[in-house]
């Protein structure tokens, strides 16, 4: 078990654990998981597709050597999805197994009403814990030595699934009407929750967490970042594609390259054995950076000048 207080003993250590786990992170985002840490916050992290939020909380996850524990948000999730549900089919079983002992537990009862109360005890059974489907979010709370709870894009969800956070968000613990009050074990779970702003986060949410943005990174960081990730690309080939990258982000695109997508165009011109980047081997690989035709045409009919740029 890895010792994560030690890890967490300040923002420095963090970062550089970070960096060995081949995160690059910048102090901001190295004091927002310090902070989520001793405070026991969740952090809701915000900014562009791509830029490495849902790689913080894998990260995170992997260093501290806790388990991930994630739940991709959609239109239309409910409780049943993401708390908890009852093992129907089990209830079912069970109901048909032990209807042949209902003799049983009626014998002795005296009248409808102490036979109806029978039946209320006889029924509660199946509304117990061992009939209980937990789901990611009750999964994470039960986690006996913490994990690392992965709510990612959280903006996709509906209003109504926010509300359906708050307590454990709060108190890291979900009311089971059936049951009662499910609290955290001994380790409560770190909690990141992700967001590509497609639409505005509650008030309520966001009070309950710590708030962290994470930009495109600056050309220096990100060729780090690729250092990191794909180490063998030369370091002047590395300076052009991050400088190409840049060129691109400034220009009118419906989708402008994200992080991961340089360090895929990286893996893709090492399998090329390229050294140095040229507009023809620019305009065959486009399709690895941008995702739009409408994105790789007008950008096709700029390349010569763009790639001038960066030589």
């Amino acid at each position: 078990m890895a010792d994560i207080e030690q890890m967490a003993a300040s923002v420095a250590s963090l970062k550089e654990h970070f960096e060995n786990h081949r995160y690059i992170c910048s102090d901001q985002i190295a004091t927002a998981v310090y902070l989520a840490y001793h405070l026991r916050k969740p952090i809701l992290i915000e900014g562009p597709p791509g830029v490495g939020k849902t790689e913080l909380a894998k990260t995170t996850s992997e260093m501290f050597e806790l388990p991930l524990i994630r739940l991709q948000c959609y239109e239309g999730l409910d409780e049943a999805k993401a708390i908890y549900e009852w093992k129907y089919g089990k209830q079912l079983l069970y109901t048909q197994v032990l209807k042949e002992a209902l003799d049983e537990v009626l014998a002795g009862a005296k009248g409808f009403a102490q036979s109806v109360n029978r039946l209320h005890e006889f029924g509660d059974i199946f509304f117990s814990e061992e009939f209980l489907e937990p789901r990611p979010l009750l999964k994470a709370l039960k986690e006996e030595d913490g994990c690392v709870l992965l709510i990612d894009e959280v903006d996709k969800s509906d209003h109504e699934f926010e509300s359906l956070l708050l307590e454990i968000l709060s108190d890291f613990q979900v009311s089971i009407p059936e049951i009662g009050t499910v609290k955290a074990n001994r380790e409560p779970p770190m909690v990141f929750l992700t967001s590509n702003n497609t639409r505005e986060i509650s008030d309520a949410l966001k009070r309950r967490c710590l708030h962290l943005y994470i930009p495109f990174p600056d050309v220096e960081l990100e060729q780090r970042i690729i250092h990191a990730r794909v180490p063998e690309v030369p370091e002047e080939l590395r300076r052009q594609l991050v400088a190409f990258i840049h060129e691109l982000r400034d220009l009118d695109l419906k989708k402008v390259p994200a992080i991961s997508e340089t360090i895929d165009w990286a893996r893709t011109l090492l399998l090329l054995h390229t050294e140095s980047l040229d507009a023809d081997l620019v305009r065959d690989t486009l399709n690895v950076i941008l995702k739009f035709q409408e994105d790789i045409e007008n950008v096709d009919s700029e390349l010569n000048a763009l790639a001038a740029k960066i030589k």
